[in-house]
């Protein structure tokens, strides 16, 4: 079982590092990968934890076990700072976007497109979005001023149209609802992973760490089944 959560955490983890590379350069607290970095971490921890724990049951060794939910024990105060962080970054994402948003959009530039550049068409495109708040913003930008052209990218126009040249004289072509609110609920969502991640987790570890003190418990109490371990006999 330890294993599979290993494995399901690391996933979770990578999911966060992979989808934060599409949306980076609207948020730019790096400090907010810290929880999906300690998930990574504690998941790779615990498949060696797996391991031990799956050796220390097979054996009933007493020292095994005690080390198993230590280590479960610590790795579960870890969870619950990645669930205290995910909700303390959740919560920092609107203010995070709110002030880097403007600062991307009048740094793009169509013509030649950089980073910056094709990460809006990428979120216009993928969130079916246009703007900061609607296409409009578009006209407050320094791409707009410079070609002149009364229109907007056309990663604004609607998917399903294959005409649209981004003209604001044809504003039923665009994607009318903006960028800003789409990034934060995704920003938002993708924190919201990483916590019922952990939460979850965190449970099978209390799972697991009362299942090794059972055996503990059992062992300690029980001479006869002590010396049944160790092949011994009862006079």
């Amino acid at each position: 079982v330890l294993q599979a959560a290993a494995g399901i955490l690391c996933y979770v983890g990578a999911y966060v590092f992979i989808t934060y590379d599409d949306y980076d350069h609207f948020f730019e607290d790096v400090y907010t990968l810290i929880p999906a970095v300690i998930i990574i971490a504690v998941g790779t921890l615990l498949f060696i934890i797996g391991l031990i724990g799956c050796c220390a049951t097979i054996r009933e060794s007493r020292c095994g076990l005690a080390t198993f939910v230590i280590i479960l024990l610590l790795v579960f105060i870890t969870e619950v700072v990645v669930v205290v962080l995910g909700y303390i970054y959740r919560a920092k994402v609107e203010d995070e976007v709110d002030h880097s948003i403007r600062k991307v959009y009048n740094g793009y530039n169509g013509t030649n497109p950089d980073a910056a550049s094709r990460a809006i068409d990428y979120v216009q495109r993928q969130l079916r979005c246009c703007g900061i708040h609607n296409y409009s913003d578009w006209e407050n930008t320094v791409w707009f001023k410079q070609t002149k052209n009364n229109s907007v990218p056309l990663s604004c126009c609607r998917a399903a149209l294959s005409n649209c040249t981004g003209s604001l004289a044809r504003p039923m072509d665009l994607y009318s609802e903006g960028c800003e609110a789409l990034v934060v609920k995704k920003l938002q969502e993708i924190m919201m992973y990483v916590i019922w991640a952990a939460l979850a987790f965190a449970a099978i570890q209390l799972l697991g760490m009362l299942c090794a003190c059972v055996v503990l418990c059992r062992r300690s109490r029980d001479p006869a089944y002590e010396l049944l371990i160790t092949g011994g006999t009862y006079a």
